[in-house]
């Protein structure tokens, strides 16, 4: 018998589940779909949400109204604020969540959500007939709906490695999905097989926690939801160990029986995420490499070592464990593997993250060439959110890389495509100091309201804020007195005293003193929270910088908005370079800003593009006013 829904979602990975979220609370009735209940939202490999750049992807997905934040918040047993020394603009929050809470928790949210209804099954094939999409499962199952979105992960014919052992299986032994590439080819998606992999989990009461060094997380900083008002209470360190020239020698000695050094693994691995063998190969000169111990969960005793992915043979792992300081005696309790597994060009792609191939079909998660939770959760939301809009027939959400995170990560991968694993990173991001975590809300907030994601209570607390941070700027013009407590300050901290009287905001702009000091010596916003003043002071200290980046993200705007006509007939135009016409006819941006960042299109193409799609809009529209 078929069911029929609105919407269904392969997947309840973090993509699934934030797509599933968004498309049931706009109101659409949707069917999640799991190849295991026990994988929903499941931390396959490390176990923490955000680091660098990742810890912007969470605010954001938070700020529009998704649930990754809420969720990681609730989880965490650590958390800490990475790149504290440097600049706001690559500084990025990341938690140790407990991994058996995150699952349960997020499982809890999708199972409690209105018109979501969550199901264990395989999927085998999805045939289309117009407008409507048919999904079957492995079980004979038939399930019908206009909207479908790809978010398995790296489920697809999926086989994990250790040594010269293989199996047919998904990450942590679930179950793959062994038929669903097949129907992928058959309706004319290219296929890429990437692979990425996990340490080895080792058992608490084995580490010599003497020999290495404790990182405990940090107190009274943001949280990853805007949403969150407690602050998270660490209840779990970390510990730092190095690699050292007996394991490098233990690696290059073995080298023959590494499935990624030996060629076994076809799949391309991560860059910015290399197994420890290609670490010791590729980085030769390197005496050692810094590794962290990372607790699972509270209800458990496996610790993660983080940075020491591999794929060799289970008696070398053990090996190459017990050479490293405080593991000399460790007990695995799992071994590390390599996982390799079929994903979609993201180029077949529009930035709305529907299929170029067919209307109706969404992509999203690491089956478009992404690696991490966070990339993953942020383009299930964006998916999510469009599926619904493809359903209300209304424009698509199409988020600029002036606007946030995910708008870089997307655009990077469905203009530009990927030939591995894609990592955000800051350095991705050239507008990255406009893009803190810190004022993800104000960026993004109202455009999930717009689009019916934010709710009444959370955007009444994001227009308190608003109000509040106008309240806080109409106190940057008071003057502090020129008096001895004035001067005493300055010297305290170091700075050259002034002769006059001077505004809280000039004073804020010294080097070595901050809105935070001032509070603390003069109570100026002593009515004011840690959020509040934070987010002024690194305005008012980065006014030149943000002024500047503000010039150069209106020249972007001005790029995006000369649309380019879906029809636009690039083989048929005369000043274009022959290589110029394929690139722009592969990737069709839908504006001049995306077509500039394609690959090999170059300035002076894009002028040329831009006059002959006026000439081409002129005549459309000159042809509409004759008939």
């Amino acid at each position: 018998m078929k069911e029929k829904f609105e919407a269904i979602v392969i997947g309840a990975g973090h993509a699934g589940c934030e797509a599933a979220l968004a498309l049931a609370r706009k109101g659409h009735k949707t069917l999640l779909l799991t190849i295991s209940l026990d994988a929903v939202a499941f931390l396959a490999c490390n176990p923490s949400i955000g680091g660098t750049a990742k810890g912007q992807l969470v605010s954001e997905i938070d700020a529009l109204g998704g649930e990754m934040g809420k969720i990681a918040d609730k989880t965490a047993i650590q958390i800490r604020m990475l790149n504290r020394g440097r600049g706001p603009a690559v500084q990025s929050l990341r938690a140790q969540a407990d991994k058996e809470k995150y699952h349960l928790e997020m499982k809890k949210v999708v199972e409690n959500t209105k018109n979501l209804f969550l199901k264990q099954a395989e999927v085998v094939s999805i045939e289309i007939k117009g407008e409507e999409k048919i999904v079957r499962t492995a079980v004979g199952g038939e399930f019908l709906a206009k909207v479908v979105v790809f978010a398995t992960g790296v489920y697809l014919d999926s086989r994990i490695i250790i040594g010269s052992f293989t199996e047919n299986v998904g990450p942590n032994g679930f179950k793959n999905a062994k038929q669903l590439s097949s129907s992928l080819l058959n309706l004319g998606y290219k296929l890429l097989r990437f692979k990425t992999g996990t340490p080895a989990r080792i058992n608490r009461r084995s580490i010599n926690f003497n020999n290495l060094e404790e990182q405990k997380g940090e107190e009274d900083i943001q949280t990853f939801s805007f949403m969150t008002k407690k602050k998270i209470a660490n209840k779990a360190s970390c510990y730092l160990t190095y690699t050292n020239l007996q394991t490098h020698q233990i690696i290059l000695e073995n080298l023959d029986k590494a499935p990624a050094i030996s060629g076994e693994i076809k799949g391309i691995g991560p860059r910015y995420c290399p197994s420890i063998e290609t670490k010791i190969v590729r980085f030769a000169d390197k005496d050692r490499h810094q590794l962290f111990l990372e607790p699972e969960s509270l209800s458990t005793s496996e610790m993660y070592i983080q940075g020491f992915s591999t794929s060799m043979p289970a008696e070398i792992q053990e090996k190459m464990i017990h050479s490293l300081a405080g593991l000399e005696n460790a007990e695995i309790m799992r071994d590390a593997y390599a996982i390799e597994y079929d994903c979609i060009d993201p180029m077949q792609l529009q930035p709305s993250l529907e299929s170029k191939l067919h209307k109706g079909l969404f992509f999203a998660g690491q089956i478009n060439g992404t690696s991490g939770y966070e990339e993953a959760a942020a383009q299930g939301l964006i998916a999510g959110i469009n599926a619904a809009l493809y359903l209300e027939n209304k424009d698509m959400l199409i988020l600029s890389r002036s606007d946030a995170y995910i708008g870089v990560l997307i655009d990077d991968i469905v203009t530009k495509g990927t030939n591995e694993p894609y990592r955000m990173m800051t350095s991705r991001a050239e507008y990255r100091l406009s893009l803190r975590q810190d004022n993800a809300d104000l960026r993004l907030t109202e455009i999930g309201r717009k689009v019916g994601l934010v709710d009444d209570k959370r955007y009444k607390q994001f227009l308190n804020k608003k109000q509040k941070l106008k309240d806080i700027f109409s106190l940057l013009n008071q003057k502090l007195k020129n008096n001895q407590k004035l001067i005493d300050f300055f010297e305290k901290n170091n700075e050259k005293p002034p002769k006059n009287s001077i505004s809280v905001k000039e004073a804020i702009k010294r080097s070595n003193i901050d809105a935070f000091k001032i509070n603390d010596e003069f109570e100026t916003f002593k009515d004011f929270d840690y959020e509040i003043i934070n987010e002024m002071n690194l305005i008012v200290k980065y006014e030149g910088y943000l002024k500047q980046q503000e010039e150069d993200i209106q020249k972007l705007k001005k790029f995006e908005s000369q649309t380019i006509p879906e029809d636009f007939p690039y083989q048929k135009q005369k000043g274009l370079k022959i290589e110029t016409i394929q690139k722009l006819s592969e990737v069709k941006p839908i504006n001049l800003g995306q077509a500039s960042r394609v690959s090999g299109v170059s300035p002076a193409d894009i002028a040329v593009l831009g006059v002959l799609i006026k000439k081409y809009k002129d005549e459309v529209n000159a042809k509409k006013r004759t008939n």
